[in-house]
């Protein structure tokens, strides 16, 4: 199971916000190339990085940041935040990211069909809910789809990837709902990678001993950045 630091970008500067709130965050790096150095160092596989004010905004604004960390890393970085374009999904991936995520176009069918026809598995979808809705446009528009019905759409089109958040707990560490967690890995048969409320070591070995259909992978920010969970730790319990 990869253990996957969070880097959200917000003003230029490494963040976490309260269930994606606008107004309510807490800085924690005015330098976020220095955040994922060390997240790297540390043992991270991979990286999650999320353009806030593109997920506000409708376009990212921080890509050129995104770029920098790709050249500098050397470990893949899954990269989201409004790419809501074909050109701006082309412009990404010249970025250097290695996996573009889409979260307000995943509710078009089409659009995702392209991403994925051209892209193949290097697409992931962002499935974001609150109290069984599906949010969007930077968890500010509620769809009227309901999960399943999302996933089943999307493994039409050819999605192999969806990281699963539960924005109730997202920023809050109040733990994992794993309830919640459990009822959307039996419906979504391809890879999700779970976000939202890690707090502690036992909340990843939670997810770590489910039984049947675990997750691919599990998102870990504020827990990461208030030093609750040491991310050499994480790694050995997910198996990395």
């Amino acid at each position: 199971m990869l253990i996957i630091p969070a880097i959200d970008l917000k003003g230029g500067r490494c963040v976490r916000l309260w269930q994606g709130e606008e107004d309510k965050e807490t800085v924690y790096s005015e330098d976020p190339l220095a955040v994922a150095r060390m997240w790297v160092k540390k043992g991270a596989q991979r990286l999650h990085i999320v353009d806030l004010d593109g997920a506000f905004r409708g376009r990212p604004v921080h890509l050129d940041i995104v770029e920098k960390i790709a050249r500098e890393v050397d470990v893949p970085i899954e990269f989201g935040g409004g790419i809501r374009e074909k050109a701006i999904l082309d412009d990404v991936f010249t970025r250097g990211v290695d996996y573009a995520i889409l979260g307000t176009r995943a509710l078009s069918f089409d659009f995702v069909r392209d991403a994925c026809l051209k892209f193949e598995d290097k697409i992931i979808i962002s499935i974001d809910t609150r109290q069984d809705r599906i949010l969007a446009e930077g968890w500010k528009k509620e769809s009227s789809l309901k999960a399943e019905e999302l996933v089943k759409g999307l493994v039409g089109s050819g999605v192999k990837t969806i990281i699963f958040t539960d924005i109730t707990r997202d920023g809050t560490l109040r733990g994992v709902n794993i309830k919640l967690i459990q009822e959307f890995l039996e419906i979504a048969d391809v890879k999700v990678i779970i976000a939202g409320g890690v707090a502690s070591l036992a909340d990843i070995m939670k997810l770590a001993e489910l039984g049947g259909r675990r997750p691919a992978g599990v998102i870990i920010g504020k827990a990461l950045y208030d030093g609750r969970v040491k991310l050499e730790e994480a790694l050995a319990v997910g198996g990395q």
